[in-house]
């Protein structure tokens, strides 16, 4: 993630599950006043322009920015709400009755005013701080931007065994169809002139003996 946000990496532990929204309380002191971009460690995103998408959402200086994705299941997630000229009233926690098939997928781009709402949540009927109700205090400002993906996006929730499988054999699938790795940190420091050549050969030298480091080979 680039401009001005931060991004609140996976490895923020809860000690206990006590809801998304917790982990901005974690974070307070990481984040020390600026802006986040946080996305959940078992969620995979993949699509042509998704780069695009995240830098877009990167330019606000102020409010947040979440991502809708069309499922079928929209009862496992937080579901968006729409109004009859498209725009977003409401986000909805695992709905019985689910208001559309769009729900908010675990990225979000919120301001620096994240942790301070965060501690005003109070905990839900199961007993966690729900994102959805941090992201509605936004809602309620007209300070959230909701971007829909379309059917070139994948968005994979491995969160059950069964999406676990599904994701897997999506990223394998790809990966032996075109030849390339996906989510490669290695290939994206080297195009982003993050590293340059000489380190990219002691990575390929560290994993000379796999497909991994043949790959990063091709690089070069």
């Amino acid at each position: 993630m680039g401009g001005q946000w931060g991004l609140m990496l996976s490895y923020i532990s809860q000690p206990s599950p006590d809801g998304l929204a917790q982990a901005y309380l974690l974070a307070h002191d990481f984040l020390a006043g600026a802006p986040s971009a946080m996305v959940l460690g078992d969620n995979i995103f993949f699509g042509q322009g998704l780069s695009a998408l995240l830098a877009e959402a990167d330019v606000a200086t102020t409010g947040g920015t979440v991502f809708g994705y069309r499922v079928a299941d929209p009862e496992r997630y937080g579901v968006l709400d729409f109004a009859d000229d498209g725009s977003v009233r409401a986000i909805i926690e695992k709905p019985q009755t689910p208001p559309s098939q769009y729900a908010v997928t675990g990225l979000y781009f919120l301001d620096e005013t994240a942790s301070d709402r965060a501690a005003e949540v109070t905990p839900s009927a199961r007993g966690e701080l729900e994102i959805t109700t941090l992201l509605e205090s936004y809602l309620a400002e007209g300070a959230l931007a909701v971007q829909t993906m379309g059917r070139g996006y994948a968005w994979l929730d491995t969160g059950t065994h069964g999406s676990l499988l599904d994701a897997g054999n999506f990223v394998r699938t790809l990966e032996q169809r075109q030849g390339m790795q996906t989510g490669c940190p290695d290939e994206i420091a080297f195009l982003k002139g993050w590293i340059d050549g000489d380190a990219l050969s002691a990575r390929i030298a560290l994993f000379h003996k796999n497909a991994y480091g043949r790959y990063l080979q091709s690089l070069l």
